[in-house]
């Protein structure tokens, strides 16, 4: 199997990524690195080959285009998408392989437990990170390995699909820019083709960022790339973080319209910086 992952300025968070890797019990085919709006870095791997490549965006990470790439590097398949934030556990690999003979033709869906600050500091062990890490309080909706997931919860934090799969949906909307919208709508798109989404025992610890609630540091990318959504679909996506802004006098939004007001100045920012250091 081929891993992608993504990054912009984690490269701590990637040789974690990459260590875990390495301990995998299915060693992957190999792990291809898309720096975005940064130069390309030199990781390496006694185990598997890594390739890194490099894309630049005026207006934004550009997180469709990076996902996308798999389309020219091995159109077939099948691959793993991974967060840099994240530390596979040693039977990731294996968990998705199976899945994917099982049913090759949906979405499947892995795990993610999050870590606290601090917990993957050098010398970690997967013991301890299971230890550490905390469900998010979305799982409660998933029924367990093997069941269907409604599409609304994709996330693609930790997911894994063949390549006529990717090629079915159309990957990802490269319109979108930046932060928030686009994972939604490759999955409302999947749903659109037929292509289900499955709950995978495959399980990733996410390692810890400073997060905002809500999200005002993404506040511009989150209502454009909602507008965008919504011309689509009809409906809105993220709504808990558009009424937040709404509540916060930032935005006009209702059933059919969302106009900025004002964007949130530094200081707003800076005090919606999540306290609790658990990474979501």
């Amino acid at each position: 199997m081929k891993v992608i992952t993504l990054v912009h300025g984690r490269s701590n968070h990637l040789a974690n990524l990459i260590q875990g890797l390495e301990g995998s019990s299915l060693l992957p085919q190999g792990l291809w690195i898309v720096h975005m709006n940064e130069p390309p870095g030199a990781f390496t791997s006694h185990l598997f080959p890594i390739t890194t490549l490099h894309l630049d965006e005026a207006g934004g990470l550009p997180l469709a285009k990076a996902r996308n790439s798999v389309r020219a590097i091995d159109p077939d398949g099948p691959w793993v998408f991974l967060d840099v934030d994240c530390i596979p556990a040693h039977d990731l690999l294996a968990h998705y392989r199976d899945g994917l003979q099982a049913q090759p033709d949906a979405l499947h869906m892995g795990q993610v437990r999050y870590l606290p600050q601090g917990a993957n500091r050098p010398g970690w062990n997967e013991a301890a990170l299971y230890a550490q890490g905390v469900e998010h309080p979305l799982a409660r909706f998933r029924a367990g390995p093997g069941s269907s997931l409604p599409h609304h919860l994709f996330w693609s934090l930790n997911f894994a699909c063949n390549g006529r799969t990717f090629a079915r949906i159309g990957g990802f909307d490269e319109d979108y820019q930046g932060y928030g919208g686009e994972d939604t709508d490759f999955a409302f798109r999947a749903r659109q083709v037929g292509v289900g989404l499955l709950d995978n025992s495959a399980m990733t610890f996410h390692q810890y960022h400073p997060t905002y609630d809500p999200p005002l540091n993404h506040f511009v990318d989150i209502v454009a790339n909602a507008q965008r959504f919504h011309r689509r679909w009809g409906v809105w996506p993220m709504e808990g973080w558009l009424r937040a802004f709404h509540e916060q006098g930032l935005l006009h939004w209702g059933e059919e319209h969302l106009e900025i007001i004002q964007a949130p100045s530094a200081e707003r920012v800076a005090q919606a910086l999540n306290p609790d250091r658990l990474g979501f």
